[in-house]
């Protein structure tokens, strides 16, 4: 079993923008006095400059196209909606916000096996959404794919019954807890795992700080040191800097990346900085307009391609 990949998939936006319906929960929101046009050309730049970067380093990366016609403001986080497997199997997830359900289009799995590989089966968990129940993919689930472990941090967007039940399809143990941010001097759940923390190869970042009880804390680090992963610590505000929010991946060579944007790289310490190039090397790219109005970062930007290629 394989923890990183070199190819990805990312979705260039057209219709990018703050996403009302993903505000109710998702606190890393804010608002902009720019055009619609304005903000989706700067989002476009940003996405552009973040491809370049990862292409130069060798990162085979699939991009997609939306669909104006959809009116999709978040389908540049396509790891909400869909995951792909090494066995061929690509789960597709139930979404929070309506808006986002038209993110999933059977298209980009067909861009996908033109571009080499095999998709055997599809697991649907889709129909959750009728009784609104959701599990936002890679963004609620952090998984660590050679120890067979599925993170999780519940929230409105990650339900502990679908979770157990990706769990029981895909052969994962879920590691299950509650993070939080603090809003306005209120513990409130964090939407998504993936922005409190990453798993590497060989290394974790996470911040401990946002899971306030002290069992769930203990029992996620003691899953985490038995796997021998180096544990490097963040903090709330640099959580709010999306430095939780970050992806390993391979390079030309087999040489490893840990990707994310410059916010969360200038948030980072020294000591942390140095903690991770042990691991492997750092790749960042400025996300600014994304972040402020997506509320989500690099690693929700990349949807992992783990699929065979197709013989």
């Amino acid at each position: 079993m394989k923890q990183v990949t070199n190819t990805i998939v990312m979705i260039r936006p057209v219709r990018f923008r703050m996403n009302e319906q993903t505000a109710v929960n998702n606190y890393y929101q804010n608002t902009s006095d720019s055009s619609a046009e304005d903000t989706n050309t700067k989002a476009q730049k940003e996405f552009d400059g973040f491809i370049e970067k990862l292409r130069l380093v060798g990162v085979n990366v699939i991009v997609i196209d939306d669909k104006a016609e959809n009116d999709t403001p978040d389908s540049i986080f396509p790891n909400n909606w869909v995951s792909f497997h090494e066995n061929g199997d690509v789960g597709l997830y139930p979404m929070f916000a309506v808006n986002r359900r038209r993110e999933r289009r059977p298209e980009v799995l067909d861009i996908i096996e033109n571009a080499g590989f095999e998709i055997k089966n599809i697991i649907d968990y889709t129909e959750a959404e009728d009784t609104d129940v959701f599990l936002e993919g890679t963004g609620s689930l952090v998984l660590d794919r050679v120890n067979r472990k599925a993170y999780c941090a519940l929230s409105p967007r990650a339900d502990e019954e679908l979770l157990i039940e990706f769990c029981e399809d895909f052969e994962y143990t879920p590691v299950i807890f509650t993070a939080y941010q603090t809003v306005n001097d209120e513990r409130l759940a964090i939407y998504h795992t993936n922005v409190m923390m990453g798993i590497g190869e060989t290394f974790a970042v996470v911040c401990l700080d946002c899971i306030d009880d002290k069992k769930e804390r203990k029992n996620l680090l003691s899953h985490l040191k038995n796997d021998g992963k180096e544990i490097i610590s963040i903090t709330e505000n640099q959580v709010n800097n999306f430095a939780g929010n970050m992806l390993q991946v391979v390079g030309a060579d087999e040489k490893r990346y840990l990707v994310m944007s410059s916010a969360a790289y200038q948030s980072l310490s020294k000591d942390q900085i140095l903690k991770i190039e042990k691991h492997c090397a750092i790749l960042h790219s400025n996300l600014e307009t994304i972040e402020k109005l997506g509320g989500g970062s690099a690693r929700c930007m990349m949807a992992e391609v783990f699929l065979p290629e197709a013989e």
